[in-house]
């Protein structure tokens, strides 16, 4: 028989039994030798898995996070002058997405491109996919005044790397934040083989193949495909001769010099009647799906007009209204008055 063991090797055997069972609970059977930073990481999740990249491409592992099934995902590019003040535009854009129809669900693909550490931050907090777009140097964090030196620097920065989305496989929805998604675009978007680019206008002309139609990169979907990949490889390459042109611009003289049809490239032009924008707005409330705050010179007075766009929509869905009278969009004062 063996003899009794002393109070102080009874407390260490207990101790020792109650760490081997820990062990034994929270360690993976097919990893024994895991550490107590694995036994951690599973109390607290400190960070969502859009955050979480590892040793894979980090742009890859973004859109594989917020990529839908058919590697398709919607991507709005966002710095820090669109995050802060009293009402910021980001806050007004995802707005959208939770007033909307059948919009909360899209958040699940959503893709939000950071240039600086506010918006990264900004977007992290909100736990929505997450990706820090690094500007080598460029400092994009305030406000880029329309036409300003720095705002066509930002847009040839946003064109490299949804480049960058095309060369990596996925298709992609790209919406400025100031576009507000009132209803899911999707059904409005055709899935033929044929079509290759879907983009927004200005003025919509009444023929959806027209190329006279005075197209907006605000807000287009695209496929991924050795064309458009081709497309964006020679729209990039204008950015040096083409000194104190935006890149919408640009990519307008290379439709007119016949781009789109010497690379096979199937175009067509969003009816502005579904994809409406200040320059002109929805003829009806009853089918449109989003509303640009376009001809317009500064974020201060797009967030005005943008709230009076809410406050459209939501009287349109209040039950309690007055249905008789026709729906009439309130006036867009703040940005007609912002060129003057």
């Amino acid at each position: 028989m063996y003899g009794s063991l002393k109070p102080g090797a009874t407390l260490a055997l207990c101790t020792l039994l109650l760490i081997s069972f820990l062990l034994i609970y929270f360690l993976p059977e097919q990893n024994p030798s895991a550490s107590i930073t694995n036994i951690t990481d599973k109390l607290y999740c400190s960070k969502p898995p859009s955050a979480i990249h590892e040793s894979r491409d980090e742009l890859e592992a973004a859109l594989e996070g917020a990529s839908m099934a058919n590697k398709t995902v919607i991507i709005a590019v966002v710095n820090r002058a669109y995050t802060v003040g009293d009402k910021p535009m980001f806050d007004i854009f995802l707005d959208g997405f939770w007033l909307g129809e059948d919009t909360r669900r899209l958040t699940n693909h959503l893709l939000i491109v950071a240039v600086d550490q506010t918006a990264f931050e900004r977007c992290m907090f909100l736990r929505l996919h997450c990706y820090w777009l690094k500007t080598n140097g460029d400092d994009f964090v305030d406000e880029k005044v329309y036409m300003s030196e720095d705002f066509i620097k930002m847009m040839w920065l946003r064109t490299r790397f949804l480049g960058d989305v095309l060369r990596h496989g996925y298709n992609f929805i790209f919406t400025d934040t100031d576009v507000w998604w009132l209803r899911n675009p999707f059904p409005r978007l055709t899935l033929n083989e044929t079509v290759d680019l879907q983009i927004s206008v200005d003025q919509f002309d009444g023929d959806q193949w027209s190329q006279t139609n005075p197209l907006n990169t605000g807000f287009y979907m695209i496929k991924s495909n050795n064309k458009t990949i081709a497309l964006f490889d020679e729209w990039y390459m204008q950015r040096n001769t083409s000194v104190g042109m935006k890149e919408q611009d640009v990519l307008v003289e290379l439709m007119h010099k016949g781009v789109f049809k010497r690379l096979g490239l199937g175009v067509r032009f969003l009816d502005t009647i579904y994809f409406s924008g200040f320059c002109e707005d929805s003829r009806d409330i009853n089918v449109v799906s989003t509303v640009h705050a376009n001809c317009c010179r500064t974020i201060r007075a797009k967030v005005t007009d943008l709230i009076n766009v809410v406050h459209d929509w939501k009287r349109f869905r209040d039950p309690s209204d007055n249905k008789t009278m026709d729906f009439i969009w309130s006036n867009h004062l703040a940005c007609q008055n912002s060129w003057s």
